[in-house]
Formats: structure tokens, C-alpha cells, sequence
């Protein structure tokens, strides 16, 4: 239901904005972004052509711009920044929260990243160049470095003290993180306590040594997993010598986890996420050409296995008819077996130590589903051509091919894994593949020695 009204919500901000653009209204189209958060912004600006986005860009609110740039995806964000003069760019991204600018800094002009590592104090450069040693997508790249941490050894009230004189606090925030005088992490304080307990209390009394922490080599989708599982809100990062580096919030875990579902969608259609929308047109062809030739391939060996079989498709034309039927059902029963396996993968719920039952059941459920479609097909052929023969010919090519299906869809994850190609970009095409050639061979070879030879 949520997900329901964002999309709506998007879709009637982005009719208003078109409109306003359309009719020359700017003051329309400032009012409308002064009322949407940089994320909502950063949505409409994905999903206008170029010249309106650079139109709406030049309107967004310079108190918020860098939010926005960290909003959009990377080739969006190429096109924003190619537009915005450099002394702009480092108004707008110089205030970012240190993990946000980290995410972005990359993709900025030289002369910027100049001047912003300049505009720093030399505290924030030093947790800037920490967080850029670590890979992007761990949990080193996903952290912020800017943390607020405590001792053992103090009381409560002085712990309140400390935080009125800082003043400002991050935005999400439950707990205070207790090191020792090496940067050590020991444990944590949450919030309700240090707001409940008697202020005479000392940290090292109330503070909880058992709370999660992040490794800082761990992959940011385990990150998001250890946040589902233990329902975190913020989590501590550290390293092998058990120093605290810095901490990741929820809100930079939701943002991991829509970009997982983004990846997993575009990449079993050979897409890319951070492709532009309206990017130039043979650009996205060219990045269509890869997967659509190796598509074009694999339909060949399809054809040629069809060709091997064109005197029988001649002679019995209800086969050329057919056939397309079993080629379809063995397709869908071998997509709904690859999609689970992969998010079973993803998840970390699919390992050596349950593949084998895995498989087990998958064939049973093909082996059923099978049975129970062959019989339905078999009397719709039976009846449509008054021929009992190629009636039982479908039921038995129906059922080899949803058990191919089903074998093909928990083996070629499995297979590409090993290989180290991922299978949401890569099993589609070779699950497609089997699954068709299969059911011609089941199909129209059954047919060549059953139907031909009475």
C-alpha cells in the first residue's frame, strides 16, 4: 500500500511539474519542488527528458542541491553536474554529510574536489580519505565516520552535558558508542537509558557489550540483512583490532536495499541501474546490443535444433502449431525456479547445505505441476485435432519440459555462481535456451517416432 501511493504520488507531482514546465509557470514549478523532500526531487528529475530536467534543475532550491545529487542515479547526476558551474558544485556539496559526499566526490569535477578536500578541516579530510579506502559497496564505503562516542568511565550527566554543549546531533540516532582511549569499541549506550537512568549511574554500568557491530569489509547486502534480522536502527563499524571506524543508520540501509531490488529487476533484462532514463538513443542501443546478439545466438541454436526437425513439422503441421505451447510452459516453470534461487542466493538462504533438497523439491513440484498440465493439454489436443497419439505426444513433452524447467532453473544459478557470472544478469538467457530446446526435442521428437511411424 505504501509502495502504491509513492508511485502515485510520483506520477501526480510529475503531471503537475510537466504541465507547469510545459506552460511556462516557473514560479509553479518552484512551488511545487519547495514542498518535496531531495529524494522526491531527485525521483522527478529521473523521470524527465533532459531539457525539462536541466530546466527543473535550474529552479531546485541551493540549500538542497547536494542532497539532490546524492539522490539520483550516477549517469542522471553526470548530466546534472556537466550543467552546474564549479563554484556552484562546491556550495552545493561542501555542507554534505561526510558518507553522502563520499558517494559523490568521485564523481565531481578536479577543480571541485579541490576546493571542497580545501573548503575541510583537517579531522573531516582525514574520516573522508577513510571512508574512500574502502570499497563503495561495503560497509567501510557505506559508513559515516562522523560519530559521536563516549567513555567508560564518565557518568550520565556528564554524558548530557557533553551533549547539550555539542548541540547538534545526527539525525538518526539511539545509541552512544563507549571506546576506551584507543578508539577501542566496548560497547554501547542507548538512549532510553541515558534519558531514564539515575544520572549518577557510569557508562561502563548501564552500557550493553553484547549490541551488533559491522565488520568494515562486510558487503553492504549483508549489512542490510544483519539490520533486518536484528531490527537495528544504527550499528557500529569496526575493524580486526575491534577500533571503532564509524557507524551506518537505517536510512542509508533502506537506500541499500531499493537499490538491490532496482539491480536484481534491470539486470535479469541485461540493464543497468544507474542508466539514464533518457539517455541518448544509440547510447542505450548500444548498451542493449550485448545481451540482445547474445539472445540472437542462443534463438539460432533453438532454430537449427527446429531445423533438424522440419520434414516432420511438414507432414504434421499440428506439431508447428503446438509446439510453441510446450517451449512457453517449460519457460515459465524453469523463470519461477531461477527467481527463487536467486534471491534464495542473494538472501544467503540458498548454500551447499541445502542445495540438494533444494533440487529435490523443485523436481517434485515440476514432476506435479507437470502431470497435472499434461493431462489438461493432452485432452485439449486430443479433442481440437481428434487424435489421440499427439495427444499423449504433448502430455509426455509437457512433462519432460517442466522437468527440465525446473532442473534448469536450480542448476544454471548454481553453475554461473561458480563460474563468477552473476546469475540474475546471465541465467535468464541460458535458461530460455534450454528450456526451448528441450521442449522441441521432447515435442517434435516424440512426434517424429510416435506419430510418423504408425
Amino acid at each position: 500500500m505504501t509502495e502504491q501511493l509513492h508511485e502515485e504520488r510520483t506520477s501526480l507531482h510529475l503531471d503537475r511539474l510537466s504541465e507547469a514546465i510545459d506552460s511556462g509557470t516557473l514560479h509553479r514549478v518552484r512551488s511545487l519542488l519547495r514542498n518535496l523532500s531531495a529524494a522526491e526531487v531527485g525521483d522527478l528529475l529521473e523521470s524527465l527528458p533532459i531539457t525539462k530536467r536541466l530546466a527543473v534543475w535550474e529552479l531546485t532550491d541551493p540549500e538542497v542541491d547536494g542532497d539532490i545529487l546524492v539522490e539520483v542515479n550516477d549517469e542522471v547526476r553526470a548530466s546534472l553536474i556537466r550543467d552546474t558551474s564549479p563554484e556552484d558544485l562546491v556550495d552545493d556539496v561542501v555542507d554534505l554529510d561526510l558518507d553522502d559526499l563520499a558517494d559523490i566526490l568521485d564523481d565531481l569535477p578536479d577543480t571541485v574536489i579541490s576546493k571542497v578536500l580545501r573548503s575541510l578541516d583537517q579531522q573531516d579530510r582525514e574520516r573522508l580519505t577513510q571512508v574512500l579506502a574502502y570499497p563503495e559497496d561495503s560497509a567501510g564505503g557505506l559508513m559515516d565516520p562522523d560519530v559521536l562516542t563516549i567513555r567508560p568511565d564518565v557518568t550520565l550527566d556528564v554524558v548530557l552535558r557533553y551533549l547539550r554543549v555539542r548541540g547538534e546531533l545526527p539525525e538518526v540516532f539511539d545509541m552512544l558508542f563507549v571506546v576506551d582511549r584507543n578508539g577501542r569499541y566496548l560497547g554501547s549506550l542507548k538512549l532510553a537509558d541515558l534519558l531514564t537512568a539515575d544520572p549518577a549511574s557510569v557508562v561502563g554500568d548501564l552500557m550493553d557489550t553484547t549490541a551488533i557491530t559491522i565488520p568494515v569489509d562486510l558487503h553492504e547486502s549483508q549489512v542490510a540483512m544483519q539490520f533486518e534480522y536484528h531490527d537495528l536502527v544504527t550499528a557500529p563499524v569496526i575493524d580486526e583490532g575491534n577500533h571503532l571506524l564509524g557507524v551506518i543508520t537505517i536510512d542509508d540501509v533502506v537506500d541499500v536495499i531499493r537499490d538491490e531490488a532496482e539491480h536484481s529487476v534491470l539486470t535479469m533484462a541485461g540493464l543497468d541501474e544507474e542508466e539514464d532514463m533518457f539517455a541518448p538513443i544509440v547510447q542505450s542501443a548500444r548498451r542493449r546490443w550485448i545481451w540482445l546478439g547474445v539472445n540472437l545466438v542462443t534463438a539460432f541454436m533453438a532454430a537449427v535444433v527446429l531445423y533438424a526437425f522440419e520434414p516432420t513439422l511438414d507432414q504434421i503441421v499440428a506439431t508447428a502449431v503446438l509446439f510453441p505451447i510446450v517451449m512457453s510452459m517449460g519457460g515459465i516453470a524453469g523463470t519461477q525456479t531461477l527467481t527463487l534461487m536467486i534471491r534464495g542466493m542473494a538472501t544467503g538462504q540458498v548454500s551447499a547445505a541445502n542445495t540438494r533438497a533444494l533440487l529435490r523439491k523443485e523436481l517434485a513440484v515440476g514432476m506435479l505441476n507437470g502431470i497435472l498440465f499434461s493431462i489438461v493439454i493432452a485432452a485439449i489436443a486430443t479433442l481440437w485435432y481428434d487424435d489421440v497419439p499427439l495427444g499423449l505426444v504433448m502430455a509426455a513433452a509437457i512433462l519432460l519440459n517442466l522437468l527440465a524447467g525446473a532442473l534448469a532453473g536450480a542448476l544454471v544459478p548454481i553453475v554461473l555462481r561458480r563460474l563468477s557470472i552473476d546469475p540474475a544478469l546471465a541465467g535468464g538467457v541460458v535458461l530460455t535456451t534450454v528450456t526451448d530446446v528441450i521442449g522441441i526435442i521432447a515435442f517434435v521428437g516424440l512426434a517424429t517416432f510416435v506419430l510418423l511411424g504408425r
